[in-house]
């Protein structure tokens, strides 16, 4: 809208959406307040901008919701040392998700949404590298790419991603074992073949970048409450209250960019939103970093090792099973058991964490305003790419609450899909 200026904006959330999003406009010129349960610089916060795999995956188009692997998912739930899990407790509250979930189990949806993953994910390397300017990203991130390496097992699934990122014009380059190796030869060769991706990038401290991308965003007038808000609710047109506990804030427009808590709120705004939660894991080999010079995805188990300056981190699986279930010791032992596999030389690991990662039926994030009120816009469910989606993600809304005017389609992200 011409001429049209927010006057102020309060974001839930301060992960990497959620700064990103707060950079972009304070740089707009918006007056924006973040809000956490927890201070982003202190050693308490450990959410999965913490704790991912640090990859940024300009590549990574294709999803779970792929005919594919449909014959295999009941196989890796019966399994218990797998790449998929359940938590079993849980199923009553997933079903409406497992409903949704299998609607879109066929190539249509696949196709539609790697589409719209490449629109957004294509732009996402140079939107980082835009903030990368302002911050100092020494020893915080590293430009060698990323390898998958997979066995012979799966080579219809494997010629199937291959296919639609070649159609995509996705930059590629398959490799054999020996070439993999070349590149890395500390690697087990428990693997027939791969692919490196040589534009991709991988963070050495995912926390590090975090708080770097924070301080500028502070820097340039941004400001941070500590508290935990807990309900919102539209007063008219150009005013919305969130709350806390003890205290109540007003702003003209809120990003709901809480990750897989955001559910809690958009809730209570009546809407038909099935987010859930793939619950992910990571452990560290502390001084192992020096063993790989970039990651290593092995697809058959669902598993990457990323070198980070914390150590080499291990981290994988897809487990099912909400925010409050305790974390599973089977889930950590299986990633230990496949790290060593390709590694063995590992001993220790160290550093155990749970993470959860805001997952949609389609696979595709929610990115626009809620279909209640206008003034109340979404920013979540970006699965296991919101790492690589942060920086695009903060341009993308930043734009919405400036009411500006964009060349992308971002129908497909609406919360509308699903109501």
């Amino acid at each position: 809208m011409e001429n049209y200026k927010c006057k102020s904006v309060g974001i839930i959330g301060c992960g990497i959406q959620g700064v990103c999003t707060g950079l972009q406009l304070i740089k707009k010129g918006i007056p924006v307040t973040i809000f956490d349960r927890k201070d982003p610089l202190s050693a308490e916060f450990k959410s999965a901008s913490y704790g991912n795999a640090g990859h940024f995956s300009p590549y990574a188009v294709l999803q779970f919701n792929r005919p594919d692997v449909l014959y295999d998912v009941p196989k890796m739930l019966l399994s218990s040392y797998g790449p998929l899990a359940l938590k079993w407790n849980y199923v009553p509250r997933l079903i409406p998700w497992i409903f949704s979930y299998l609607k879109n189990f066929n190539k249509k949806s696949m196709l539609h949404t790697a589409k719209y993953m490449h629109q957004i994910l294509s732009l996402s390397n140079d939107a980082y590298e835009d903030i990368f300017k302002e911050i100092d990203t020494t020893n915080l991130v590293e430009k060698k790419g990323i390898i998958y390496v997979w066995t012979n097992k799966n080579l219809k699934s494997r010629e199937l991603e291959i296919k639609v990122r070649n159609d995509l014009g996705i930059e590629q380059k398959l490799l054999t074992q020996k070439e993999i190796l070349d590149l890395e030869p500390n690697l087990n060769p428990a693997f027939d073949a791969g692919v490196i991706y040589e534009k991709a990038m991988h963070a050495k401290d995912p926390h590090g970048i975090l708080k770097a991308i924070f301080k500028l965003f502070l820097s340039k007038g941004g400001k941070f409450i500590q508290n935990d808000i807990t309900s919102l609710k539209q007063v008219n047109d150009n005013q919305t209250i969130i709350k806390s506990e003890t205290e109540e804030y007003i702003f003209e427009k809120i990003v709901i960019a809480s990750g897989a808590f955001s559910k809690n709120l958009t809730d209570q705004l009546e809407e038909n939103i099935p987010l859930d939660t793939e619950r992910g894991y990571h452990v560290h080999f502390k001084g192992m970093e020096h063993l790989i010079s970039r990651p290593v995805i092995f697809l058959d188990r669902g598993f990457g090792l990323t070198p980070m300056n914390q150590g080499l981190r291990a981290v994988g699986t897809v487990e099912l099973g909400g925010l409050k279930n305790p974390p599973s010791k089977k889930r950590i032992d299986y990633i230990i058991r496949c790290a060593k596999e390709l590694l063995p030389q590992l001993k220790t690991h160290e550093d155990e964490w749970l993470g959860f990662r805001p997952t949609l039926p389609d696979f595709l994030p929610i990115l626009g305003p809620s279909l209640k009120n206008k003034n109340i816009i979404y920013a979540f469910g970006h699965h296991h790419l919101g790492w690589t989606l942060g920086a695009i993600t903060g341009k993308i809304i930043s734009g919405i609450v400036a009411e500006e005017k964009t060349n992308l389609d971002l129908s497909p992200y609406s919360s509308k899909r699903f109501n």
